[in-house]
């Protein structure tokens, strides 16, 4: 079974509006949280848990 199966992806709103630069997450599956490129939506998927992806989300406010 494909873990990602089921997925409900929502492009980030960090992601230009132009069509270039797209990252899809999806995060409402349990104990996974999945990360993509919208250009590529077939293509390989960035897993994290949500403890991690938390985080890392965090991590990146601290940079703004």
């Amino acid at each position: 079974m494909d873990i990602l199966t089921g997925a409900r992806w929502r492009k980030s709103s960090r992601s230009s509006t132009n069509g270039g630069t797209c990252v899809e997450v999806a995060d409402n599956l349990p104990g996974v949280v999945g990360v993509r490129d919208s250009k590529d939506p077939t293509g390989p998927a960035l897993l994290f848990t949500p403890t991690a992806w938390r985080a890392f989300v965090a991590r990146l406010g601290d940079r703004a």
